[in-house]
Order: C-alpha cells, then sequence, then structure tokens
C-alpha cells in the first residue's frame, strides 16, 4: 500500500475543496486533494450550478428567438428537446473540468481520484478507481465534500419516470407535463427552464409564499412571471406518497388532491456526502441531514480538521463555498486569522434571475428602522428596451435619516451583476454608505447600472 504523507489534504474538488487547496498551495504547503470522481470540480461543475446555468442560458436564447419579431424572417418558433438543450451544458462542464484541472496542476497539488475515509485524525485511506488502497497522512484535512439531494425512503428513485435534481440531468425526453416537488431555489430555477421549453409544470410549495427569504414584493414579482409562463404554483402541500406507472406519475397529496405528470422532479433538501468518510473514527458527528458542524473558524469537533461549503450547511452557495474554503485554509496558515463568510449575495437563477443582499422591507419594519424605498423599473431604462429585457427592477432600501443603504434587491436580467454595484457600497463605511452616491456619481449610458441612480433619486424624493 502506496503511503504519502502533506500538510494539508483538501477533500472534495468542488468550489470549497478548491479554494482551500489553492489558498494553501499559495502559501507554500504540500496540498493534495481527494474526489471521488476521475475528474475535478465536484457536484458544482458536474450536476449542480453549472449544468442548470448553462441549461438556463440555453433556453433563454430559445424564448428570445421565438419571442422577438425581428428573428420572423428567419423562420418560425422552434420546438427545442431537452436532451438537445443538455449537450450545450455538457461542453460548458468540458471545458471547466479542463480549466479547474490546469489550476492543480500550476499550483502543484497532488490529485487522488476514490474513495476517502478517516482513519485517525492525521490519516485518509482512500480506495482509487481501480480497487487499491492508498493511505494520506497529513497535518490538517478540509472536509469540502459537498451535498446530493436528500432522498426519503418512500419515494422510489429507482423509477425512470421519478428523477432529483441530479439524476434530471440523465432525462432522455421532453416532458409534455412535470411535477416538481419542492419550490425552494433549485426547484424554481427548473420550473423556468423546463417552462420556457413548453413544459407544463406544477411547482408544489411546501409553505404559503414562493422562496419566503426573499423580500416580499421580489418574490410576488417571481410568482407572477412563473404563473405567466404556465407555471402553476401550489403552496400549502405535502406528499402523501408518489405513485410510479408505467407511463407517468402520480402525486397524492395529504390534501386529497392527485396530480398526474409525465415525470417527477423531487428539490426538497440537501444532505451532507459525509456517510463514507468515517468519521465515527475520528468522533466527529453529523445532523439528520449529514452536515457537520463547524466554529466561526471553520473548524470542527477536532482540531486539526476543517470543514467548509455544502457540507456545512447554510448558505449552500458555490460563491459562499468558494470563499469558506479559502478561510478555513487561511485559519490553518495563520491560526485563525480566516473571516466568517456572511456578506453573501442571494443569487437566483430563475427567468429572469434574482438577487439580493442586506434587509427586506419585512425585517426592517419588524425592527422599527425608519426606511424608505427607491426603485427603477426596467421597463424605463433604456438598455433594457435596446436588449429586450424589459422585466424586472432595482430597489434600494436605505435609512430615512442617515441615508444608509440598507438593503438591495434586484429581479431581472443581470440582476446577480447589477446588485454587485449596491454591495461594494454597502461594504463602505460611514458617509461613504449612502444612497447619495448613486446620485453623485457617473454612470455610463446606456447601461443597466444606471438603474441605481434612477432608484437614488425615487428613493430621496420620497423623503420630506
Amino acid at each position: 500500500m502506496a503511503v504519502y504523507s502533506y500538510d494539508v489534504v483538501v477533500l472534495g474538488s468542488g468550489p470549497a475543496g478548491e479554494g482551500a487547496a489553492m489558498n494553501a498551495a499559495k502559501n507554500g504547503r504540500r496540498v493534495a486533494v481527494v474526489d471521488n470522481r476521475q475528474v475535478v470540480g465536484g457536484n458544482c461543475t458536474h450536476l449542480g450550478t453549472i449544468p442548470s446555468k448553462a441549461l438556463r442560458h440555453s433556453v433563454k436564447q430559445i424564448i428570445q428567438f421565438n419571442t422577438n419579431e425581428m428573428f420572423r424572417s428567419i423562420g418560425e418558433p422552434r420546438w427545442f428537446s431537452f436532451p438537445d438543450v443538455l449537450r450545450s451544458a455538457e461542453r460548458v462542464i468540458a471545458r471547466q473540468v479542463s480549466s479547474r484541472t490546469g489550476y492543480y496542476a500550476r499550483n502543484r497539488v497532488d490529485l487522488f481520484f476514490g474513495t476517502a475515509s478517516f482513519a485517525d485524525e492525521n490519516t485518509i485511506e482512500i480506495v482509487n478507481l481501480r480497487g487499491d488502497l492508498e493511505r494520506l497522512v497529513a497535518k490538517q484535512v478540509v472536509i469540502a465534500t459537498g451535498s446530493r439531494p436528500y432522498r426519503p425512503v418512500d419515494v422510489d428513485f429507482s423509477h425512470p419516470r421519478i428523477y432529483d435534481s441530479d439524476t434530471i440531468l440523465s432525462l432522455t425526453h421532453t416532458p409534455r407535463r412535470l411535477i416538481i416537488y419542492g419550490a425552494g431555489v433549485i426547484g424554481s430555477e427548473y420550473a423556468s427552464i423546463f417552462s420556457g421549453l413548453g413544459v407544463l409544470v406544477d411547482l408544489i410549495d411546501n409553505r404559503d409564499q414562493l422562496l419566503s427569504f426573499l423580500d416580499d414584493e421580489i418574490s410576488d414579482a417571481l410568482s407572477y412571471h412563473l404563473q405567466n409562463n404556465n407555471v402553476l404554483i401550489r403552496h400549502n402541500e405535502e406528499y402523501e406518497r408518489i405513485e410510479g406507472q408505467e407511463n407517468g406519475v402520480v402525486l397524492h397529496l395529504k390534501s386529497g388532491k392527485k396530480l398526474r405528470a409525465d415525470a417527477l422532479l423531487w428539490c426538497n433538501g440537501r444532505t451532507g456526502n459525509t456517510d463514507q468518510l468515517g468519521l465515527q473514527n475520528v468522533g466527529i458527528s453529523v445532523n439528520s441531514r449529514g452536515q457537520v458542524t463547524v466554529d466561526e473558524n471553520y473548524r470542527t469537533s477536532v482540531a486539526n480538521i476543517y470543514a467548509a461549503g455544502d457540507v456545512i450547511g447554510w448558505p449552500s452557495l458555490a460563491s459562499a463555498a468558494y470563499d469558506q474554503g479559502r478561510s478555513a485554509s487561511d485559519n490553518i496558515l495563520h491560526d485563525n486569522n480566516g473571516r466568517v463568510v456572511n456578506d453573501i449575495p442571494t443569487g437566483i437563477y430563475t427567468i429572469p434571475e434574482i438577487s439580493s443582499l442586506g434587509k427586506t422591507e419585512r425585517e426592517l419594519t419588524q425592527e422599527r428602522v425608519p426606511y424608505e424605498v427607491g426603485k427603477a423599473f426596467f421597463k424605463s431604462m433604456a438598455r433594457a428596451q435596446i436588449s429586450g429585457e424589459p422585466v424586472g427592477m432595482l430597489k434600494i432600501l436605505f435609512h430615512r435619516e442617515t441615508l444608509q443603504v440598507l438593503g438591495v434587491h434586484c429581479f431581472g436580467d443581470q440582476a446577480s451583476e447589477i446588485l454587485h454595484i449596491g454591495q461594494a457600497i454597502m461594504n463602505q463605511q460611514g458617509e461613504a454608505n449612502s444612497i447619495r452616491y448613486f446620485v453623485n456619481t457617473t454612470f455610463n449610458y446606456p447601461t443597466m447600472a444606471e438603474a441605481y441612480r434612477v432608484a437614488a433619486f425615487d428613493g430621496l424624493n420620497r423623503l420630506f
């Protein structure tokens, strides 16, 4: 059995693992990364963020072609199958793997492919893809194994018409009607994707409001536009059982309703990938969803073992996971010098997309903060009219007295890009964090960024 020694061993090559490994390697540590695939990138690249966002982009292009009158001289609206659209995502995945493999090579990070588990707090055993056993001895370990869809035992995921957000990428046909169970971020994004392909979607929400953590106005706007695209949202519903049939699926709800569709996509929760790590051998426990508990330094209950990314739970975003991995690595390198990653913008890639940061109107009202609202509607913005993307708005919440920016919420095309301007101002100290910045700054014209200036004037005009 081959034995190798490292300063840091990282389990997982998704965003959190990559962030931890690159940071440690650039600071002179000898680093190894272990992944259970034979390629790097983790679930983010192969099953989650990259495939779904690439799918969304292709569907958005199809929608633009089918709804833009300029293209009628080329031909009538076209129908595209899900497998056709999926091929474009596969090309993006291949390019991502190539890029990320290069990062590890340039930084001289050793890659091991196989199933890893703890023998003790300093020893990782790997059953590689050939079935051979390898052993890594490490001073510190970072667990960054990510998550997978939560699968309740009473749902038959082996049925060919029942999918989760991983297996949906193997769908070989385009259903005419699809039930999506779970109206969280993933469920809402896939509802947009499939409805954009002309599929009739039933979106089952366990709660009374879609994505209730969002500002109410943004949540309502998303609900309206999903419904406007033939997505039927059913709130306050829970499944009683899911019946797989030869040519479809019947969803039996506790309310007594029965829904039939060609397929069902389960999008209700995630589970940490910890069950094969042998954590019991080092005394690390996990919660009911397989997630590892860490402190503010991303350290587990074992002093030399850290964890980051989806495997620790909230917020389960690729952007946050990368920074968490870097911070965990910083704590290893500089003795608890990393930062707690909490300045996290929300990015939801529905059609149109959503992004937000800071307080919502509901939160500010409950906290009795005297705030005011400034809005810019995209339908009035020259750039949105040029690009044919008039749906959406930018909303700024600010303190009536200090003018401090308290929250930025955006719904519409490029929302996740537009938000970062507001994020930069929110992170300034004192008077630099003021809505007056947007009034006193010259923005390129025409751009979507100038929505900040329009919204700032709108908000300031409401003061008296």
